[in-house]
C-alpha cells in the first residue's frame, strides 16, 4: 500500500524527503535539552558554580531556535507534501469518473463519488501530513530516549520496556475494533451527502410541494446516522487514553521510587534523574502520539480503500480496436438488442430483442409510453451503457469497435435533462464544436429557435448563465440545448423529449429547420406529443421495451392499436382543453 501511495507523491518528492530530514533533526535538538539541564543540576545548581549555568543555559537557548527553525521547515515540506499527494489522488479519480460509463456511476452513486474525491481525500491528507511529521517525531524520539536511557542507566530503562508490550497490545486491539467502524463511518457520510445533493437539486420542487419539513426530517435522519457512526469510532478511540494515563502514571512512579533509591544511595546524580524522567516521559508521550497516528491511520485506511475502489475500477465501457472506422454517415442499426441496467448480469431486460434499421438522413421518432424503454434505446447509441445481447451498429460498425471519441464526435444528443453549465451562452454553444464560427453559432440559435430570445439579453451570446441554467426558462433552456447539440453538425441528432417546454409553433419552427439545414443529418426525436412526430419519415412505437409498431403516421393509425389510442387520448385531451 505504501508503494501505491508513494506513486501518487510524483513532483513532491523532495518535500517527503526533506520534512522526515528536518523533523528527526528537530528531534535531535529537544533530545539534546534534557542533558544539557542534567549538566546545569549536576555541575552548576549542587556545586554552585554558574559558569556551567551560562553555558549550558545559552546552548539550550541555540538548541531550542534550531528545533524551531527546522520544525517550522518541516511543517511546512509535510503540507506541500500532503497537499500534492491530495491533488494527485482528485485528479486521478476524476479522470477515471471522466471514464465511466452511466452505469459505471450508477454503481457507485454520485454523492458516494463526491464523498470519495472530497471527505476521503482530505483524511488521507491529513494523515500524510500526521505520519511525516507526527507519526516520524514519535518513532524517532521512541527509539533515541530509549537508546539515551539505556546509556544513562539500564535499570531504570527495564520500566519503559514492560510498559510498552502492554500499550501495544492495547493498540492493536483498538486498531481491530475501529476499522469496520471507520468504513460504516464514511458509508454514513454518502448517505448524508445524498441527502443534501437531493434537496439542492430538487429545491424547487421541494418548494412548490411544500415539503421543507419532510426533507428536514430525511435530513436530520442521514445526519443522526453518520453522527451515530462518529460516535461510534471515536468513543472507542477515547479509551484508549484512559489505558495510556495509566500506563504513563505507573511508569513515572516507578522511576522516581527506584530512581531515589539510586539518588539517596549515591548510585545516581539527581540531574541524571531529572533527565531520565524528563526521556520516559518523552518516551510515553511518543507512545500516545504513535497510538493517536495509529488510530489515523485505521481510518485512513477506510479511505484509500475507497479511493482506490474508484481508481481501481475498470470502465465498463472502453475505446473499441477499430482505429479506422468508416465516414459519418447517419446510419443506425440495431439487430436483436437486448438491455438490462444492472451490473453483472442480474435483473430483468427493459429492452427485449429490439431489431430496427434507421437510415441515413431519415426523420425517425419514437413513442410510447412512460418506462417503455424510449430513452434505455437511444443511450446504447453512443454507448453510454453496453447491450447484453445483440448489437447496435453505426455506419455498418458495432459500437463496440469504435474509439469513443470517434462515436460520440459524430453524433449530437439532447439528454431528457437539459444540462447547462455556468458560463455564457456562447461557452456553452462551443460546447458542441469549440472551433466553431460566429456565423456558425447564429445559425444554430436561428435553427434552434433562441436567436430571438438570446438577442433580447444585453448582452447577446456573451450573457452569463449561473450553474445548470436556472436564470433562463425551461423552453429556453431546452433551446439553447438543442443549438449546442446542432454546432456540432453532427450524423446523428438525438432528441430525448427535448421540445416538451417549448409551444407548437415553436416545436413547428425547430423540426422544419431540422428539414433544410440537417438535409443530411439522421435524425431521432423521442416525443410525448404525436404532432410532433406525425410528419416523421419513421416512427417507432415501444411497448413493455419491445417494439409494438414501426411505420408511418397514417400506416400506424390502421395497424397499430397502442398508436392510435395515444393519438385518440391527445385529441380527446385536446379538444378538452379547447
Amino acid at each position: 500500500m505504501l508503494k501505491r501511495i508513494a506513486s501518487y507523491l510524483k513532483g513532491y518528492e523532495r518535500y517527503v524527503i526533506g520534512s522526515p530530514v528536518l523533523v528527526i533533526a528537530e528531534t535531535i535538538c529537544q533530545l539534546i535539552i534534557p542533558l544539557l539541564m542534567a549538566r546545569i543540576i549536576n555541575e552548576g545548581i549542587l556545586k554552585e558554580d554558574m559558569g556551567p549555568i551560562w553555558q549550558s543555559g545559552a546552548l539550550m537557548v541555540a538548541v531550542a531556535l534550531a528545533a524551531t527553525f527546522t520544525g517550522g521547515l518541516a511543517a511546512k515540506c509535510a503540507t506541500n507534501a500532503a497537499q500534492g499527494l491530495g491533488a494527485n489522488l482528485r485528479r486521478a479519480e476524476f479522470e477515471k469518473v471522466s471514464s465511466f460509463s452511466f452505469a459505471d456511476i450508477d454503481k457507485f452513486s454520485s454523492s458516494s463519488l463526491i464523498t470519495r474525491m472530497t471527505n476521503d481525500v482530505t483524511n488521507i491528507q491529513n494523515t500524510s501530513m500526521i505520519c511525516l511529521r507526527i507519526l516520524i517525531r514519535a518513532v524517532t524520539m521512541l527509539v533515541a530516549s530509549v537508546a539515551l536511557t539505556l546509556s544513562i542507566n539500564p535499570r531504570l530503562a527495564l520500566v519503559v520496556l514492560v510498559i510498552l508490550p502492554i500499550m501495544a497490545v492495547a493498540l492493536m486491539i483498538l486498531m481491530k475494533i475501529c476499522f469496520p467502524l471507520f468504513e460504516k463511518m464514511q458509508k454514513a457520510l454518502d448517505h448524508l451527502n445524498e441527502r443534501v445533493q437531493e434537496n439542492l437539486i430538487a429545491v424547487r420542487v421541494v418548494k412548490s410541494y411544500v415539503r421543507e419539513d419532510r426533507e428536514r426530517e430525511k435530513f436530520i435522519d442521514a445526519n443522526d446516522g453518520f453522527t451515530a457512526a462518529g460516535l461510534r469510532a471515536v468513543l472507542r478511540m477515547v479509551a484508549i487514553q484512559p489505558v495510556m494515563m495509566i500506563c504513563m502514571s505507573a511508569a513515572t512512579v516507578l522511576v522516581l521510587y527506584f530512581g531515589g533509591q539510586m539518588v539517596l544511595g549515591l548510585e545516581m546524580d539527581l540531574g541524571y534523574l531529572q533527565t531520565v524522567l524528563d526521556y520516559i516521559m518523552q518516551i510515553l508521550m511518543s507512545i500516545m502520539m504513535v497510538g493517536m497516528a495509529v488510530l489515523q491511520l485505521t481510518r485512513t485506511q477506510a479511505s484509500l480503500h475507497r479511493v482506490f475502489e474508484v481508481i481501481d475500477t475498470q470502465p465498463s465501457v472502453t475505446d473499441g480496436g477499430e482505429q479506422s472506422p468508416p465516414a459519418p454517415g447517419g446510419r443506425v442499426e440495431f439487430r436483436d438488442v437486448s438491455f438490462r441496467y444492472r451490473i453483472g448480469g442480474a435483473g430483468e431486460d427493459v429492452l427485449h430483442h429490439i431489431s430496427l434499421d434507421i437510415r441515413p438522413g431519415e426523420f425517425v421518432a419514437i413513442v410510447g409510453g412512460t418506462g417503455t424503454g424510449k430513452s434505455s434505446l437511444v443511450n446504447l447509441i453512443p454507448r453510454f451503457y453496453d447491450v447484453h445481447k445483440g448489437q447496435v451498429l453505426v455506419d455498418g460498425l458495432d459500437v463496440r469497435d469504435y474509439p469513443l471519441d470517434d462515436l460520440r464526435g459524430r453524433i449530437g444528443m439532447v439528454l431528457q435533462n437539459n444540462v447547462l453549465f455556468s458560463g455564457t451562452i456562447r461557452e456553452n454553444l462551443l460546447w458542441g464544436n469549440e472551433n466553431a464560427t460566429e456565423e456558425e453559432l447564429i445559425q444554430a440559435a436561428k435553427d434552434a429557435q433562441a436567436y430571438d430570445f438570446i438577442m433580447s439579453f444585453p448582452e447577446g451570446f456573451d450573457t452569463n448563465l449561473d450553474q445548470g441554467g436556472v436564470n433562463v426558462s425551461g423552453g429556453q433552456k431546452q433551446r439553447l440545448c438543442i443549438a449546442r447539440a446542432m454546432v456540432r453538425k453532427p450524423a446523428v441528432l438525438i432528441l430525448d423529449d427535448s421540445t416538451s417546454a417549448v409551444d407548437s409553433a415553436t416545436e413547428g419552427r425547430i423540426r422544419e429547420s431540422f428539414r433544410e439545414n440537417l438535409k443530411g443529418t439522421t435524425v431521432i426525436i423521442i416525443a410525448q406529443r404525436i404532432s410532433s412526430v406525425q410528419y416523421a419519415d419513421k416512427i417507432v412505437v415501444l411497448d413493455e421495451g419491445a417494439i409494438a409498431g414501426v411505420g408511418t403516421h397514417d400506416e400506424l393509425m390502421n395497424t397499430s392499436k397502442i398508436y392510435k389510442e395515444i393519438y385518440d387520448s391527445q385529441q380527446e385531451g385536446g379538444a378538452e382543453n379547447g
